[in-house]
């Protein structure tokens, strides 16, 4: 596939039965200050619809916001899905309310990287740069 040109490019997205998107709304709105193509799904989303809105977007990363306590059955599903869909290249992290002790079994089943709601969004910025995709050498 080679080296992706252009912005990095986010899908942002608040899965479940959650409808707080707040916090959603503003991670996506800290990305695409900084440059980044955000692709916002809104809320109530199946992991299905988030994983084809993805791979649609040809999105270099998945972002999920979590409030609802659901988050070890949502993520692991986004990751099966893209295993299934040949899209494991995209990486996804996350935030909301995810207990310490559930952040290690998350990062295990190939989650990125969680932000704690104490996370700021240049913290946020920061590592979606250093950890989405390789940077690419214009010299």
């Amino acid at each position: 596939m080679g080296v992706a040109a252009g912005p990095i490019r986010v899908v942002v997205a608040k899965p479940g039965l959650d409808g707080h998107d707040r916090g959603a709304k503003v991670i996506a709105r800290a990305l695409r200050d900084a440059g980044m193509e955000v692709i916002y799904t809104g809320l109530h989303q199946t992991p299905e619809q988030i994983v084809a809105t993805a791979i649609q977007e040809d999105a270099d990363a998945i972002g999920l916001s979590i409030l609802s306590g659901a988050h070890n059955t949502l993520f692991a599903a986004v990751i099966a899905l893209l295993k299934e869909r040949d899209a494991a290249d995209i990486l996804v992290f996350g935030g909301g309310i995810i207990p310490e002790g559930d952040i290690a079994a998350l990062k295990e089943i190939g989650v990125a990287e969680i932000f704690t709601p104490g996370a700021t969004t240049g913290a946020i910025v920061e590592w979606v740069r250093a950890n989405v995709r390789e940077p690419v050498d214009l010299g």
